[in-house]
């Protein structure tokens, strides 16, 4: 065999294995390979962004997110609560209302831009229902005032976090970085598009690693 067909044959054996290594290692700061990749679907026509956005007659009464095309739910939420909570006026903002309105399982992931009959809905481990009680609390007012009085609070004028992993990091406050108007929302934590997180498979495209519970340390004083 020449070295030519060794050549030939070197790579054929090869490139399976990098696509594979590829895939499995998508990292932060792309969409593609995450959990969000919508492409590989038969419902996405090979797309990936479809199910929430559309370059035309997009959806302009969601005002939290741009050219929307995802029908919203109208599911009512059971807010989270407890005895030692001292943030007040829980609700699911808009931003939050994104998330849920595939992830609270009422309404079909493939229920975009019209479509006639969707079927497709969230799996069930994926699935956070219309009850929130059980999950980390949103839509309430993070800042200096509530830190003082929780006191195990870190301050989010203060504390500075890094969100993201390898080329794709953003440094600073909890407020600059991982609120929105000043308030604890779904992305807070995660990032939808992938751009600022940790980058593995299986880690709900989280922005801080929960390794060694670093991401509840980078708020919670412990």
């Amino acid at each position: 065999m020449n070295t030519q067909h060794l050549l030939e044959r070197f790579v054929r054996t090869l490139a399976p294995l990098l696509l594979v290594l590829a895939w499995s290692t998508a990292g932060a700061g792309t969409i593609t390979g995450s959990a969000h990749d919508f492409s590989t679907k038969a419902w996405s026509g090979g797309r990936i962004c479809v199910a929430c956005h559309t370059p035309h007659k997009a959806d302009t009464t969601t005002t939290d997110a741009p050219l929307w095309n995802h029908k919203n739910s109208t599911a009512t939420y059971t807010m989270y609560s407890s005895a030692t909570l001292n943030a007040t006026g829980l609700a699911v903002g808009g931003r939050s209302k994104l998330c849920l309105s595939c992830h609270d399982g009422t309404v079909a992931v493939d229920n975009f831009g019209g479509v006639a009959t969707p079927s497709t809905f969230i799996t069930a481990a994926n699935n956070l229902g219309n009850n929130l009680g059980d999950d980390h609390p949103v839509g309430f007012a993070y800042n200096t005032a509530l830190a003082t009085a929780d006191g195990s609070l870190e301050d989010p004028a203060t504390k500075t976090v890094t969100i993201g992993t390898g080329t794709t990091t953003k440094t600073g406050t909890i407020a600059s970085v991982m609120l929105f108007a000043g308030k604890m929302e779904c992305s807070t934590c995660h990032d939808v598009h992938n751009t600022f997180t940790v980058g593995a498979a299986g880690t709900g495209m989280v922005k801080i690693s929960n390794a060694g519970s670093a991401l509840c340390i980078a708020c919670h004083k412990k």
